[in-house]
């Protein structure tokens, strides 16, 4: 069963890993935020009429503390994240935005719940930080800039504390209605973007067909999956499992986008690679000794 769970979150990051192509066929200039706020929208309000339409939601029993810090932690997620990218450009704002939140889930449930880290997760964390960070280096110059890097770490931390918070949220609540409310919550923390940032794209097919995907698949979709799995498994692993977002990003860059990797970004998508495989198949080898 834990096994079923470590593949519906690396399903989820997988899902995530095709935003930044997908992204790439919207025409016209489109600020991330408003991006941002749109797929949250479609993606919460979406599945919220799914969930109220089959009765699937109690109000009265919805934790709202659990559920509104989740829904800020999303929502500050989406103005740290893209404004490190914006100020310490693309590499070293994902870098350190992706590869300090596992860090961020193993000190916090280190203290908060004091659950000490295990090997396998040290490891498999380890190996997939480093190959991150090979990934994005790809023979790139960028300007380091101190006030970025804070940005990208607030952004590593905000998703390190939705995935713990949701989680106590998924005690209470099935996957679906727990994903409905907490990001149509977030998404209207985000609305605000939208009354002064140029949202005329969307007025062309294509860009609503791309905006439509965000928010169906790899929003709505790609949480329920990792909210299921979620359930199951420590944040700290399911956020390490969630690397497997920039080396999707990379695999369809390539093939899809035409990009070129270097040779040391292939080591990175080798390490990356591997230590996903670690923490999946490490897990799964240590619960059926336990068993």
């Amino acid at each position: 069963m834990n096994f079923r769970s470590y593949m519906y979150v690396l399903l989820a990051a997988v899902l995530w890993g095709t935003t930044g192509t997908a992204q790439s066929f919207i025409e016209g200039a489109a600020h991330p935020l408003t991006i941002g706020a749109l797929r949250l929208g479609i993606g919460g309000f979406a599945l919220l009429l799914v969930a109220v339409a089959a009765k699937k939601i109690v109000f009265h029993e919805v934790p709202w503390r659990a559920v509104f810090l989740s829904a800020a932690a999303m929502a500050l997620f989406q103005p740290f994240f893209f404004s490190a990218v914006q100020l310490t450009g693309v590499a070293v704002g994902t870098v350190v935005a992706i590869g300090s939140a596992p860090v961020f889930s193993g000190m916090i449930e280190w203290i908060v719940l004091k659950r000490r880290p295990d090997r396998v997760w040290v490891f498999a964390t380890a190996s997939a930080i480093i190959g991150c960070m090979l990934l994005f280096i790809n023979g790139e110059s960028s300007t380091i800039r101190l006030s970025g890097v804070f940005l990208a770490l607030g952004a590593g931390a905000a998703f390190a504390g939705y995935a713990m918070v949701s989680k106590s949220a998924l005690r209470k609540m099935e996957a679906v209605p727990a994903v409905a409310v907490i990001f149509s919550i977030s998404a209207c923390f985000l609305f605000p973007f939208l009354l002064f940032l140029d949202v005329s794209y969307i007025g062309n097919p294509v860009n609503l067909g791309v905006i439509a995907y965000l928010g169906i698949g790899a929003t709505s979709i790609s949480y329920l999956l990792f909210s299921t799995g979620l359930k199951k498994i420590p944040s700290s692993s399911a956020v390490t499992l969630s690397l497997a977002e920039p080396l999707t990003a990379a695999i369809l860059g390539v093939f899809i986008v035409r990009e070129v990797l270097s040779n040391t970004a292939w080591i990175g998508v080798a390490l990356l690679l591997g230590g996903i495989l670690i923490l999946t198949f490490g897990k799964r080898k240590a619960a059926a000794s336990v068993s």
